[in-house]
């Protein structure tokens, strides 16, 4: 079903409007504003409702034409019906300069009304509108608990919020082990789960209400652990798609089990960054995660984060390359002293220092560069490391 906005200060005309438009069970209404806005509040409307029609009130032959040069401006392919009390010549002949095509009066009778919308919904139907959204999107997947992943995807995300004209979403959708909330010490009591059954229906106004806002940066925590909480396919696609039109890049925080709906945001993500650490197990689950992604042909996205490096770890960046054979697109060293002091004050790692310079680092390459192909592997190492994965695994039994 088509989605519109209603734009009429005057209440009368707009109550006998909203009535006309419910009456035709063609289209529904997703906002309707009583004043005319500002361009600010409408972009706000527009982003988080995604309509496809605005009826427009000309009663002000003033703030109605630069409504919609506005609306064609940041939305454009949206179709706008243009209301007024009267078929009066002197309106009619404004809105046909304004390039509205679409006019309808009291009483709204219901054909007029229906031939109406027909023709929008054939326009719509041709050229579909648009809102600018954003294809910036990260998944950031742990090869196994306590890689430091929630730190990485923290710490990456608040140092793109910190850059010129950013808009950064961070959620955490790890339901079982999230860690953001305690990191930072959110107190907001809404979570991801209250985000995913409002998705249909979230607006400027409720938003707010379940994000924390840092700086730039928002972030949606995953709330109380609650094995039993699922998210579904269509929740997803809905937040991604709100999330997309209202911020310049997103960050999502899995938890590695790759439940559906963690399969489904590392769909919707133009990059998957799979963190672990250069030990044999952290490496063994990193494989195997990589090994089922492309099974899904998620393999051109995956890149790995490697992770808590020493200056004489067991792998190399290149033998690491080898074994996954995908890209190490970033090192991280071992900060312990840096994370905990962060944690401690319920803040990010501080921007100033080595590692916070790194992260400014990686944030940009992020941003800027696109990713890198995967790696064809090299059997000679591999062979060294699936004889030592057989006899890790052998010694679990």
């Amino acid at each position: 079903m088509l989605r519109c906005i209603v734009i009429c200060p005057d209440k009368d005309l707009a109550a006998s409007l909203r009535n006309a438009i419910t009456a035709t069970g063609e289209v529904s209404i997703a906002r309707a504003l009583d004043t005319y806005p500002n361009t600010v509040d409408l972009l706000r409307v527009l982003r988080a409702q995604a309509p496809h029609i605005v009826f427009l009130s000309f009663e002000s032959l003033d703030r109605a034409p630069e409504l919609v040069k506005f609306l064609e401006s940041e939305a454009p392919g949206i179709q706008i019906i243009a209301v007024h009390r009267t078929m009066d010549p002197k309106i009619l002949r404004e809105t046909m300069r304004c390039g509205v095509r679409e006019f309808v009066a009291e009483p709204f009778d219901r054909q007029s009304l229906l031939d109406a919308l027909r023709t929008v919904y054939e326009l719509i139907q041709r050229k579909p509108p648009t809102l600018e959204v954003t294809d910036q999107i990260f998944a950031f997947l742990p090869s196994k608990a306590g890689v430091g992943t929630s730190t990485i995807a923290l710490n990456v995300s608040a140092a793109m919020a910190r850059r010129p004209g950013m808009r950064v979403l961070l959620s955490d959708f790890d339901l079982n082990s999230g860690m953001l909330r305690f990191m930072l010490k959110l107190q907001n009591e809404y979570s991801v789960i209250d985000a995913a059954e409002h998705a249909m229906r979230i607006d400027e106004n409720l938003w707010p209400q379940l994000v924390t806002a840092i700086g730039a940066m928002d972030v949606l925590h995953a709330g109380r652990i609650n094995p039993n909480l699922r998210i579904d396919t269509m929740q997803i696609r809905a937040l991604v798609d709100f999330a997309r039109r209202n911020y310049q890049a997103l960050s999502f925080d899995l938890s590695g089990n790759l439940e559906r709906y963690s399969l489904e945001l590392m769909q919707e993500s133009k990059r998957v960054l799979l963190v672990c650490t250069p030990e044999i197990p952290s490496l063994h689950l990193a494989r195997e995660k990589i090994y089922f992604l492309r099974s899904l042909d998620l393999d051109s996205r995956i890149s790995v984060i490697l992770n808590r490096c020493q200056k004489k770890a067991m792998f190399t960046k290149q033998q690491v390359e080898e074994i996954l054979g995908v890209p190490v697109v970033k090192v991280f060293a071992n900060d312990y002293h840096g994370v905990n002091r962060a944690v401690t004050n319920g803040t990010c790692i501080d921007p100033a220092t080595d590692m916070g310079k790194a992260f400014a680092q990686f944030a940009g390459d992020l941003l800027e560069v696109r990713a890198p192909g995967a790696l064809q592997e090299k059997k000679k190492f591999l062979e060294y490391f699936a004889v030592q994965s057989r006899a890790l695994e052998r010694s679990n039994f």
